[in-house]
């Protein structure tokens, strides 16, 4: 999606199930800095929900965005938090 312009700022991960379905629920706090990776970032955000992912053994069954924030100065940067929730293919 925008491979080599976002850093991993925080990552966590909680068990997920319900009575047919286990997985995760995974928050990711990204940060991209810099005109190209802010531009790429809302890219990102716009793509996000829609996004067919394709990981073996997985199925993304939400995708949101949770929060964004932008800054200008001294440089441009943008902080998108998202949730994902992966549940296991069998």
């Amino acid at each position: 999606m925008c491979s080599g312009l976002a850093t991993i700022e925080q990552h966590d991960e909680k068990a997920w199930a319900s009575i047919t379905f286990s997985g995760a629920r995974h928050s990711l706090r990204l940060t991209f800095s810099g005109a190209e990776a802010v531009e790429a970032g809302e890219s990102f955000v716009s793509i996000l929900p829609e996004h067919e992912f394709t990981i073996p053994g997985q199925l993304v069954a939400d995708a949101t965005i949770t929060n964004v924030r932008h800054r200008l100065l001294p440089e441009p940067q943008m902080v998108v938090e998202c949730e994902l929730l992966l549940l296991i293919d069998a």
